[in-house]
């Protein structure tokens, strides 16, 4: 039996999408699995350039035909590469794809066939995988802070370090950087663990209430004491409390604070009998209290008392190299409490993440991501679903935070680098002083292909 004249039927019963291109990359032939892959029925596909599919894993030049128009002319052959693909419902498909070039007996290229393998189920498995690992924080960093930047890993190290010891705390960082985050694993790494965290939002409260809510009070001692009330260091009794915003502390209470701290006893307001504490106490500001003790309104005895271990939590623009990782944590988290179908974020997307200067910091960037998620139903969070004022961006800031080398390496340079580097781009773009993205923008300029190249 001659099964050379089946080679269409054979090609048509295969689970694989199949497409043949000529050099232009224009589609010549396809099979039903392709149909059903990218949702274009045969007829669409045939004589449309394989660009209408928009896949990730494609190194297109787009320059004339062959080795003019894409990168597998050149290498004859690519790896099996996980990619990603548009289909007609503009929905992101997920797939594993190998390509071919086909050559006639001259040995000149006169096409391409590309294996489109879907792999949509798969990811789908171990998204819920990973949804399952955020639930029961498997994969949520130490403690629930994210971060793998050589300032993280060494903030990491200084909270173990220091959570042994019951010596007071003081955290400074600018606003949304994560200083609660801090306090709670200091506290879930110390020996108090199973012990009461209090926390207490000095700012939020006015000179009278902050005493009753710090101290307690007994009935009767001031209008509205109907009943004695157990104050929040008598409520974190061998545990740990954590005043927030500590800068924002009336003087007169500053006074009772550090009489508190020194002798471990407290008073409830109204009443003259102290009682003994065992508390860790860990304070927190975003405030320049040195400043503050030469204008005369924080106290110097008081700052000394707590700032035994002073920790210093990094704004975004000092780690942006953790901003992929806390985007993806924020996209699963809103995409477990949404029920939404989020993949990721786009590299333009990505881009305009990495090129802002947040001011805000991790806080900010949380919800810039729910903003985000909001406007994306499924598929990828793209330019269009990010913040106007983020999107928009500060270019002055942006040049002053991504500085371009005076010299910029060559080619052959460039490779020598990040050979030295054995290509961790991160480690080669603090070398250069330059941004990560700026660095990843030369790389695809110069043709460098990692990790083939090096």
């Amino acid at each position: 039996m001659d099964i050379s004249k089946h080679w269409k039927r054979i090609i048509d019963t295969l689970q694989e999408g199949i497409l043949v291109l000529d050099t232009s990359g224009v589609i010549q032939a396809t099979n039903p699995a392709a149909e059903r892959l990218t949702g274009y029925p045969m007829a669409e596909l045939t004589g449309a350039s394989c660009r209408i599919l928009n896949c990730t894993g494609c190194k297109i030049t787009g320059k004339g035909k062959g080795k003019d128009f894409c990168k597998l002319f050149m290498v004859g052959r690519s790896k099996v590469k996980k990619c990603r693909i548009k289909n007609k419902q503009n929905l992101s498909v997920h797939i594993l794809k190998t390509a071919s070039v086909l050559e006639n007996d001259q040995g000149e290229a006169i096409g391409a066939v590309e294996v489109l393998t879907d792999m949509t189920d798969l990811v789908k498995k171990q998204q819920e995988i990973e949804s399952l690992k955020h639930m029961f924080h498997l994969d949520d960093g130490f403690n629930g802070i994210l971060g793998k930047t050589p300032v993280m890993e060494n903030l990491f190290q200084l909270i173990s370090s220091v959570a042994q010891s019951d010596a007071p705390v003081l955290i400074q960082g600018e606003s949304g950087t994560g200083k609660e985050l801090v306090a709670l694993a200091i506290h879930e790494n110390s020996p108090r663990k199973n012990q009461p965290f209090i926390k207490v939002n000095c700012a939020a409260l006015n000179e009278s209430l902050l005493e009753s809510e710090l101290f307690g009070h007994v009935k009767g001692s001031f209008t509205g004491a109907d009943k004695d009330r157990v104050g929040r260091f008598e409520a974190a009794n061998t545990g740990t409390i954590f005043l927030d915003e500590i800068g924002d502390i009336p003087l007169s209470t500053q006074v009772k604070l550090l009489r508190v701290l020194e002798e471990k006893e407290v008073e409830r307001v109204g009443d003259h009998h102290p009682f003994p504490v065992d508390i860790r106490i860990i304070t927190a500001t975003n405030r320049d209290l040195e400043r503050l003790i030469t204008t005369g309104a924080f106290r110097k005895d008081l700052f000394f008392r707590i700032n035994v271990f002073p920790l210093n939590c990094p704004s975004l623009t000092d780690r942006k190299e953790d901003i992929p990782l806390i985007v993806q944590n924020f996209i699963r988290r809103n995409c477990a409490k949404n029920q939404k179908n989020i993949l990721e974020v786009s590299a333009d997307a990505m881009e305009i993440f990495l090129g802002y200067h947040w001011p805000g910091n991790v806080r900010e960037l949380r919800n810039a991501i729910e903003y985000a998620s909001v406007l994306c139903t499924q598929g990828w969070i793209e330019p269009k679903h990010i913040p106007p004022k983020i999107r928009k961006g500060d270019q002055r800031f942006k040049e002053k935070i991504l500085p371009s080398p005076a010299d910029p390496p060559d080619r052959n340079k460039l490779l020598a680098l990040l050979r030295q580097t054995r290509g961790n781009q991160s480690q080669l773009a603090r070398t250069l002083g330059i941004s990560r993205v700026t660095l990843w923008k030369r790389i695809k300029k110069l043709g460098i292909r990692i990790p083939e190249d090096i």
